[in-house]
């Protein structure tokens, strides 16, 4: 259910209302003193928000990046203890 903001033509009051989108839109000022009608707003939407540990760039990775990533890699510690006893 969203919020909807209003605002009254005659006292200039904005205000908010949560209410079901199948629900009709208010007509009158809520303020007792003021008899005039009100006009709903044009709102922004709703914003994303993201809830977890976190999102990022390299989530989402191809499978030909990570082929390239696998292969920049330096060597294994197996490739070079092999290396260090040919050295010696």
């Amino acid at each position: 259910m969203p919020n909807y903001d209003y605002e009254c033509q005659k006292c200039e009051k904005r205000f908010e209302v949560f209410q079901s989108m199948s629900d009709a839109k208010l007509t009158d000022c809520p303020d007792e003193s003021c008899d005039g009608s009100v006009k709903r707003l044009l709102g922004t939407g709703g914003g994303i928000i993201f809830k977890g540990s976190g999102f990022y760039q390299t989530d989402y990775r191809s499978s030909s990046y990570k082929a390239g990533e696998k292969a920049d890699k330096p060597a294994s510690k197996s490739k070079k203890s092999d290396a260090a006893k040919k050295a010696d």
